[in-house]
C-alpha cells in the first residue's frame, strides 16, 4: 500500500468525486493509490458493496494491480462470499504468483473456512520469501487461535515478537492468549526479559503495561505505562491505555487529559472522543459529555457507543424523553446489547411508561441472564407497584441463572416480608448472612421505619452471636 496516507479531508474528497462519478454516469481519473484510498474507506464503514464498486472499476484501469487485488478480497470477504474473494486472489495469483500478501489473505480465507491446516501450510510456505517474517508467524499464530490452540498460538506471537519488539499487534494477541490460559501473571518476567534488553523501549514498557493492566494491577500498568511516554511523549496508544487504567482507579481528570493527549498525537477518532466524553460523565459534566459523544457520532454515525453516551448524560439529567430518542439509536445499532435495553427500560419507568419499561428489562434479561443488576432493578418495578409476588417470582428466576449471591438473597427477603411470607423470608436472610453477613445492611433502605428495623437487627444479632 501508499505510505503517503491522505488527510481525512482528502479521503472525504476523493471518496465525493468517485460517488459523484457515479450519480452523475461521468468519468474522473484516478491514480491506483486514491482508488486504495476510496476502497480502503468503503471497508473502514462496512460498506462492502461500495468497496466493491470502485474495486471493479478500479482493476478495470489497473488490472496488474495487487494491492487493488487485496482489497478487493477483503471486500468479498466482509461480504462473506469466500469463493469470489478466492477467485480475486487467483486472479492476482496469476500475476504475482509469490506475493506474500496474496497468500496471506488467502491463508486468513482458509482459516474462516475452518481449513486451518491449509492456512498455516501456506502461510508457512511464504517464511522463505517474506521480508517481513515476524508478520507471518503473527497470521499463523491468529489462525491457531481461531482454532483455540491457544498455545501453539503463543509460540508463534513469541517468534513474531523477537523478530520484532514494536508489533503492537502479536503482543496484544499474545497478552489475549496467556490470560486465556491462565499464564498471564507467568508472563510479566517475559515481558520484563525485553526492558531489560532495552530499558528505552517505548514499545516493551507499554506492553509491560498492557500486561498489568489485563491483570488489574492498575497502578504498576500506569508506571509502565508513565515510563513509555517518558521515552516517547507522543505515543498515542501508550496515553490512550494510560487513560482506560485511569478511568479504572476513578481519576477521571488525569483519564481526561491522557485521552486528550491521545488527540494531539493521534489526531480525531470517535472511540478516543467517547472515551473523553465517558470521563466528563463520570464527573458528571454532562454537557460537556454530550458534546464529545456527538463529535463521536459526526466521525463516525455507527459508533453505537456514541449514541448511547448522549442519551446516558440525557438521563442523568433527568431529560428521559431525549434520552430515550439517542438510547434507541444505540439499540438499533447493536439490538443484542443488554445495557442498552436496561438504559431504556429505566428511562421510560422514570416517565411512567411502566409496560415498555418491563418489556425492556425481559430483552435484557434474555440477553445476558447472569447479569444480576437486570433482576434487581426489573423487580423493583413491580415491587414500587406493591405488586410483591411478581418481585418475588423474578428474584426466583434470577437465583436459578445466578447462584449464590447475596444482594439477590437480600433482596428477596425484603420483597417476602413486605407480602408477609416471614418464615420463607428468613431462611433466606440466614442464607444470605452465611453468604456475606456485612451486605445485610441493604436491608435497612427497604425498611424505613425504626421498629421494623430494630426487629430486623435484632435476629441479625442473633445470628451473629450464634456465629
Amino acid at each position: 500500500m501508499h505510505e503517503d496516507y491522505p488527510s481525512r479531508e482528502e479521503e472525504r474528497g476523493l471518496v465525493k468525486r468517485f460517488e459523484d462519478q457515479l450519480k452523475n454516469n461521468s468519468f474522473h481519473f484516478f491514480d491506483v493509490s486514491e482508488y486504495e484510498t476510496i476502497i480502503q474507506h468503503y471497508l473502514d464503514q462496512f460498506q462492502y458493496g461500495k468497496g466493491l464498486k470502485a474495486s471493479k472499476i478500479a482493476l478495470e484501469q489497473y488490472p496488474f494491480s495487487q494491492e487493488i487485488s487485496v482489497l478487493t478480497a477483503q471486500c468479498h470477504i466482509g461480504k462473506q462470499e469466500y469463493d469470489d474473494a478466492l477467485k480475486v486472489i487467483d486472479n492476482a495469483q496469476n500475476l504475482h504468483p509469490n506475493d506474500v500478501d496474496l497468500i496471506t489473505i488467502k491463508g486468513n480465507i482458509y482459516s474462516i473456512l475452518g481449513e486451518y491446516e491449509k492456512a498455516i501450510e501456506l502461510l508457512e510456505n511464504t517464511l522463505d520469501v517474506a521480508e517481513d517474517k515476524s508478520e507471518v508467524y503473527y497470521n499463523i499464530g491468529l489462525t491457531y487461535q481461531t482454532n483455540g490452540k491457544y498455545k501453539d498460538a503463543i509460540k508463534q506471537y513469541k517468534r513474531a515478537i523477537e523478530l520484532n519488539i514494536n508489533h503492537e499487534n502479536a503482543l496484544y494477541e499474545l497478552a489475549y492468549c496467556l490470560d486465556v490460559t491462565g499464564k498471564l501473571e507467568d508472563s510479566v518476567a517475559y515481558y520484563q526479559q525485553f526492558i531489560d534488553r532495552d530499558p528505552y523501549s517505548a514499545y516493551a514498557w507499554y506492553n509491560l503495561g498492557i500486561v498489568y493492566n489485563k491483570l488489574e494491577k492498575y497502578e504498576e500498568a500506569l508506571k509502565a505505562y508513565d515510563y513509555a511516554l517518558v521515552i516517547d511523549e507522543s505515543f498515542s496508544s501508550a496515553w490512550f491505555n494510560m487513560g482506560n487504567s485511569l478511568m479504572s482507579v476513578d481519576k477521571y481528570p488525569e483519564a481526561l487529559e491522557a485521552y486528550k493527549n491521545t488527540l494531539s498525537n493521534e489526531g480525531p477518532s470517535a472511540e478516543v472522543f467517547c472515551c473523553i466524553g465517558a470521563a466528563y460523565e463520570k464527573m458528571e459534566e454532562y454537557d460537556y459529555a454530550i458534546k464529545y459523544y456527538r463529535k463521536a457520532a459526526k466521525v463516525d454515525q455507527f459508533y453505537e457507543d456514541a449514541w448511547y453516551g448522549i442519551g446516558c448524560s440525557l438521563a442523568a439529567q433527568e431529560k428521559y424523553y431525549e434520552a430515550i430518542h439517542f438510547l434507541n439509536k444505540a439499540l438499533k445499532l447493536d439490538p443484542e446489547n443488554a445495557n442498552y435495553w436496561m438504559a431504556i427500560a429505566e428511562a421510560e419507568a422514570n416517565i411512567g411508561n411502566i409496560v415498555s419499561a418491563k418489556e425492556a428489562y425481559q430483552e435484557a434479561a434474555m440477553l445476558e441472564p447472569e447479569q444480576k443488576e437486570i433482576w434487581l432493578d426489573w423487580s423493583m418495578i413491580y415491587y414500587d407497584q406493591g405488586e410483591f409476588q411478581q418481585a418475588i417470582e423474578l428474584i426466583e428466576r434470577s437465583l436459578e441463572e445466578i447462584e449464590d449471591d447475596s444482594d439477590l438473597l437480600y433482596r428477596m427477603v425484603a420483597y417476602q416480608i413486605n407480602a408477609g411470607q416471614y418464615k420463607e423470608a428468613f431462611t433466606y436472610l440466614e442464607n444470605a448472612l452465611i453468604l456475606d453477613f456485612e451486605n445485610h445492611e441493604v436491608l435497612f433502605e427497604f425498611f424505613p421505619k425504626l421498629e421494623t428495623q430494630k426487629a430486623l437487627f435484632k435476629i441479625i444479632d442473633q445470628f451473629r452471636n450464634k456465629n
